[in-house]
């Protein structure tokens, strides 16, 4: 049976490549889908709508329509992952995350020790917390395999 993992979170380095890999070598029946991961494009995406007259609506205009992607997406999905990275505030990230825990969606976290504190609550609603990629993996293997 094929496991549907959504795939949230930063979007500047390549542990959604390193997720999809690993599971490549595992042979692990999983389809991942993903929140749009170029940063332009996601800025741009309510722009098909029309233009705004300042940066604040186009902003909001741009998030309306990402929303509906990673709504849809969540809700489809079997697992969501969620990275936190540690160089910039993810937001939509920890949006993400309550969405799932709203749902009762299960999830785990992604992110390394040193912002353990301000995802406590994060945290606290995930299936699991991981520190690296391979982590991941592992249980998706796990849940794939028994």
């Amino acid at each position: 049976m094929e496991m549907t993992v959504y795939l949230s979170g930063e979007i500047h380095t390549d542990w959604r490549d390193q997720i999809k890999k690993g599971a490549k070598e595992n042979k692990l029946p999983i389809c991942f889908i993903s929140a749009v991961t170029d940063h332009e494009a996601s800025d741009a995406a309510g722009d098909i709508l029309g233009e705004t007259p300042d940066a604040f609506w186009r902003d909001h205009q741009s998030a309306k329509v990402n929303r509906i992607r990673t709504k849809v997406f969540i809700e489809e999905s079997d697992l969501v992952i969620i990275r936190f990275g540690d160089r910039y505030k993810q937001w939509n990230a920890a949006f993400d995350a309550g969405y799932c825990a709203a749902l009762e969606k299960p999830y785990i976290t992604l992110h390394h020790e040193n912002i353990v504190h301000p995802l406590k609550e994060v945290d606290a609603a995930a299936m699991a917390w991981a520190k690296t990629t391979a982590q991941v993996v592992e249980i998706l293997k796990y849940l794939s395999t028994g």
